[in-house]
């Protein structure tokens, strides 16, 4: 059989296609985003989309689901929130095509605003939980899950984590099976879920996590790896395993793929052989509370932390601390030896004009989800909060109504991207007309930049004017006319005078104003136009130009002249303008004097 390198996502993807899948749905969001894109480069015989939201994306798979087809629904950990609604009623019912959960959860926050443990979610939820700890489980899970979805009648998590989404391993590949859809027959008692329909269901989902855990071994992913003489056991699951191979320690291993629900009496046969159980999990301590909860006695979080990620180094060290690991050399770069890097826009980013307008406006700004998330950084710190999609609608209302009570009225200005205005900003922005009054000094930008930009530059409802092939071509300016917003204005934000002169007017305005800006995405629809340079005899060293945060200005000395001056990097320029526009000297010049059409 053939064998090569796949990525987590990338080896689901192919576990999917190899398993007769028929339907995926997601909603962009690292580390998950691969998977799906992955079906659609790879596999195009199965249907995939990116949905609008996950909320979205889970009753597209719910009702292939109902209709018998074999179907994978991907969302990073914080997206099963918008999804819940609809997943814990979907979870009642009995299953007819095999239903997959693909939560991407991300220890350590790489690149998330929480920490979220999906897999109390997933006990929540009655859903049992499979863990794949490299990619050549991750894509035998996909098909395991769908068999096991389909046998008990239930959804089940594919739980899986950003380190293994993105990390390599060798694959075998098989061959696809071939599964046929059924099709939608009517059963109202098990798809209708209002009582007394629902009365029974509960029973339902408890008896299917007691037939699973009386057939546990059947599967063949819990495996306890013995070690002569030991008398410590290791209980652990999902790319953490792999890291407490490597170290080889002194101890028994009990390696779970299914984290829950777990079988006591199994476990428990296991630990009697041991004097010692120690769990190691990255994050919730929720392997060792089911231990406990199953009355065996053991330590976790004691001996390992309870966020980031658990890497060689960290499982070294709580495995020092037990004795069951020899003093070794683990050649780990201190990341302090290491020059940081700031995030940054990318050069030519449509977003740096209008984060420097708010900037120099110095008011109170609301942040959304995207990349203008990093306006909450050195060295823009333009945002003043960040919470999750859609939320910075509601709560610039919010506080604009508490201000108000409390006497103390001021402007507010909200910001929010294209991709996530569709995602959940649009019942936020009809939600500002709500009890709206007239002094209510709300202005909202909207970033349209042609498509949801910081996972990857998936395509929205407003990529199809940008030529991205999106079948979908909303026009935003009337969506909010005739959603009530009678106050709404387009402006290129690269033309920085005239953009600062709009921004600035509606924040003075005493209402509620919308702001849209219309440059795309430059890395997404590589802009390239003629690069900008720095004059040094007329440049005046005010750093004005490098304050816009842009990646190829930089100060330098130049030969003969004793001050720094500014300089731009021509081979990262992309030529959007901005740090000529707002030079007091006029010291950046075009490199081209060529007539340029797109200014």
């Amino acid at each position: 059989m053939e064998k090569i390198l796949m990525t987590g996502n990338q080896a689901i993807a192919r576990g999917f296609y190899e398993a007769g899948g028929h339907l995926a749905a997601s909603y962009p969001g690292s580390p998950t985003v691969e998977m799906v894109e992955t079906l659609k480069a790879a596999y195009p015989d199965i249907y995939s989309e990116f949905s609008l939201n996950e909320k979205v994306a889970l009753e597209v798979g719910i009702g292939a689901s109902f209709a018998g087809a074999r179907t994978l629904v991907a969302m990073k950990h914080v997206g099963v929130n918008i999804a819940a609604d609809p997943l814990m009623t979907f979870t009642q019912t009995r299953i007819k095509g095999g239903f997959l959960l693909m939560s991407g959860d991300d220890p350590g926050m790489a690149s998330s605003q929480n920490e979220q443990d999906n897999r109390l979610f997933a006990k929540f939820a009655n859903m049992p939980i499979l863990d794949p700890s490299n990619s050549q489980e991750a894509k035998d899970m996909v098909g395991l899950g769908l068999e096991i979805s389909e046998t008990y009648e239930t959804p089940v998590m594919l739980r899986i984590t950003s380190r293994l989404c993105h990390s390599r391993s060798l694959v075998t590949l098989g061959e696809k099976v071939s599964k046929e859809i059924e099709g939608f027959k009517r059963d109202v008692q098990n798809f209708g879920m209002i009582p007394p329909n629902t009365f029974d269901k509960q029973y339902h989902m408890q008896n299917r996590i007691d037939k699973l855990k009386a057939n546990l071994n059947q599967f063949g992913i819990n495996t306890h790896f013995p070690h002569e003489g030991a008398d410590v056991l290791i209980v652990t699951s999902g790319i953490v395993f792999e890291n407490v191979k490597e170290l080889n320690p002194r101890a028994g291993i009990l390696k779970l793929g299914m984290v829950w629900p777990i079988d006591p009496s199994w476990l428990k046969e296991i630990a009697s052989h041991y004097n010692r159980i120690v769990v190691i999990e990255e994050m919730m301590p929720f392997i060792e509370n089911e231990l406990k909860l199953a009355g065996i006695s053991c330590e976790g979080k004691s001996l390992f932390s309870f966020t980031g990620e658990l890497d060689v180094k960290e499982v070294y060290e709580g495995l020092a601390k037990v004795g069951v690991v020899d003093s070794i050399d683990l050649n780990i770069v201190d990341s302090g030896d290491v020059m940081g890097r700031l995030p940054m826009f990318c050069a030519g980013c449509p977003h740096r004009p209008v984060f420097d307008i708010l900037k120099k406006a110095k008011r109170t700004v609301i942040g959304d989800i995207g990349c203008y998330s990093m306006g909450i950084l050195y060295p823009l710190e333009v945002l003043d909060t960040v919470i999750s999609m859609g939320a910075s609608l509601g709560i610039v209302k919010g506080m604009t109504k508490a201000h108000k009570i409390a006497g103390k009225q001021e402007p507010l200005v909200a910001v929010i991207g294209d991709g996530t205005f569709y995602h959940s900003g649009m019942t936020g922005m009809m939600n500002l007309l709500h009890q709206l009054e007239p002094d209510d000094n709300m202005t909202v930008i909207i970033l349209n930049n042609g498509t949801t930009a910081m996972t990857g530059g998936q395509p929205n409802a407003s990529s199809s004017p940008y030529g991205d092939g999106s079948d979908m071509a909303v026009d935003m300016p009337k969506l909010l006319e005739v959603m009530g917003i009678t106050r709404v204005q387009v402006v290129d934000q690269f033309n920085y005078k005239e953009a600062k002169k709009v921004i600035e007017a509606e924040i003075s305005h005493p209402g509620l104003g919308v702001v849209i800006t219309t440059r795309p995405c430059a890395l997404k629809y590589k802009i390239k136009s003629p690069h900008f340079y720095v004059d040094p005899e007329i440049c005046i060293g005010c750093r004005t130009c490098v304050k816009t945060n842009c990646p190829p200005i930089h100060m330098k000395a130049y030969e003969g002249i004793e001050k720094l001056k500014s300089s731009i990097d021509p081979a990262m320029c992309v030529g959007c303008s901005v740090c000529s526009q707002v030079c007091p000297v006029g010291a950046i010049k075009l490199s081209s004097l060529q007539e340029r059409g797109d200014r």
